[in-house]
């Protein structure tokens, strides 16, 4: 076998362990108890009518559950799914292809929908109203436009970033629903089932340490018990002890509060290098070496949710907190933040 086959095979089985631990019912998706109770009430209502749900949009970071709302949603509908992102639609003809291929009911999930091409946007928008696809055929005065009819579709999009979707795109959504950080207590019933779900004897200690470092997101901790279910058999271990939880976490530079390396130089970056702030974005940017987006998606939401940078009109500062966990002097010249 070559080494492009196994690794091929790996990933496979790492995607299918992924699905494998996705929620399958309602009963099994923890958290986000609001969403989940007006989703209830959408679905029910849909089913009442005999019609397909209005368009959804799911809005928030990464990895807290905006895809597994998507397969819970078609589950209950028991219709099937089309799954596509907002750049892999390059052109036209490839929203054409997808439209034109569903079937009554089917949902179509697109993911990353804000950074779906505006040319792209003005086909969605009579096909989200009015299920119609408009395709022109021809160019300047022999142009002509023949009108499509697609079957009644509800389209789901999801999105990190809000802000950059444009208005007519988003006004189009019959309901947006945005997801936040989970509370530790839900992230360590979603480990324990994770646990249970990959056969894994782990102590409620360990359970709680994973929780404490995985950033309030479910796909970040169910990453930290793969990793840490590795170290385990590396060192043939039968059950996740706290110790062991703990030295695979150092290994893995992730201290008690899920802070990477990342994040700490960019904390330090701001007290060491702008003095504790303010700081513009760019200039940050800069002093790290890292992208801004990366900063915006990546670090900064969670350090915001630690409390240990705000954001003013001048610019990013560390407060008190990020001083204190940071084991760094406090400024008696700057105001508490705190």
């Amino acid at each position: 076998m070559t080494v492009k086959s196994k690794i091929s095979q790996l990933n496979q089985r790492n995607e299918k362990i992924d699905s494998t631990l996705r929620p399958q019912c309602w009963e099994d998706y923890v958290g986000q108890e609001r969403v989940k109770k007006n989703l209830g009430i959408i679905i029910e209502a849909a089913k009442k009518r005999k019609e397909v749900p209005e368009h959804l949009l799911f809005y928030g970071g990464s990895g807290l559950g905006k895809t597994s709302l998507v397969y819970l949603i078609a589950k209950e509908m028991g219709v099937d799914i089309r799954i596509t992102s907002g750049p892999a639609l390059e052109k036209v003809g490839d929203l054409a292809a997808i439209l034109t291929n569903l079937q009554e009911g089917n949902i179509l999930f697109i993911d990353e929908c804000h950074r779906v091409n505006r040319l792209i946007e003005e086909y969605l928008y009579p096909a989200m109203e009015d299920f119609k696809l408009h395709i022109i055929l021809g160019k300047g005065p022999m142009a002509k436009i023949m009108e499509l009819n697609l079957p009644h579709f509800t389209l789901i999009g999801a999105t990190t970033r809000l802000a950059l979707l444009s208005p007519p795109l988003r006004n189009r959504f019959g309901a947006t629903f945005q997801l936040n950080f989970y509370q530790i207590e839900d992230i360590g019933k979603i480990i324990t089932r994770s646990a249970k779900i990959l056969g894994l004897e782990i102590e409620k200690e360990a359970i709680k340490v994973i929780a404490n470092s995985s950033r309030f997101t479910p796909r970040i901790a169910n990453r930290l018990l793969k990793r840490v279910r590795d170290f385990a058999q590396v060192k043939n271990q039968d059950k996740i002890t706290l110790a062991l939880a703990e030295e695979s976490l150092s290994f893995l530079d992730i201290d008690q509060k899920g802070l990477e390396k990342g994040d700490r130089f960019l904390l330090e970056a701001i007290i060491k290098k702008f003095q504790g702030g303010p700081v513009g974005l760019r200039s940050l940017a800069a002093a790290t070496y890292e992208e801004e987006d990366t900063i915006l998606d990546i670090y900064e939401p969670y350090l915001m949710q630690l409390g240990f940078i705000e954001r003013t009109p001048q610019g990013r500062m560390a407060t008190k907190l990020a001083y204190e966990y940071l084991k760094m002097k406090w400024p008696n010249t700057q105001s508490s933040l705190v």
